[in-house]
């Protein structure tokens, strides 16, 4: 009895140490959302939001960040994301359908109540970013309603792969 007692413990402590050095590691992910004004998204706001990139060795998955209530009336979202590389003038557009949502499934979003949370690849391609420095992101929603009613909060998430 005593040795599985021992067996047990030894067991729980070194998967209590596996998981603490598990923990330790950094992951290096840089997320941040804009609170859309009485759930009205306006084509005329347009959430900015930026981020600095030290390492252009690696690559990274660039997400679109969006928290609708179930009121939503879309299965998708159609944005128009520009992003600016440090020291360039020029801005670049990329217009995006995001997927919200299937008659069979409904929201493919993390749900809770109401609220719906939904993390889309921009891009299916890595992303490596040529230049260190601040990006700046501009997200404009672009669909024909307008505002668009039931959104929530509108971001980004920059994902470093390790």
């Amino acid at each position: 009895m005593f040795y599985k007692m021992k067996n047990i413990f030894f067991a729980l402590l070194l998967t209590s140490f596996c998981g603490l050095l598990n923990s330790c590691q950094t992951i290096d992910v840089f997320e941040k959302n804009v609170e859309i004004p009485n759930f009205q998204w306006s084509g005329s706001f347009q959430p900015s939001i930026s981020f600095d990139v030290k390492d252009t060795t690696a690559f990274y998955h660039i997400y679109a960040v969006i928290r609708h209530t179930d009121a939503y009336k879309y299965k998708n979202l159609w944005l128009n994301i520009q992003y600016q590389i440090p020291g360039e003038d020029s801005v670049r557009n990329s217009k995006v359908e995001l997927i919200l949502g299937d008659d069979e499934k409904g929201w493919t979003g993390s749900g809770m109540d109401d609220i719906f949370e939904h993390r889309i690849l921009i891009d299916a391609q890595p992303v490596k970013f040529v230049k260190a420095g601040n990006y700046t992101f501009q997200i404009a929603q672009i669909m024909r309603e307008d505002p668009l009613l039931n959104v929530m909060n509108a971001g980004i998430r920059v994902e470093k792969i390790p």
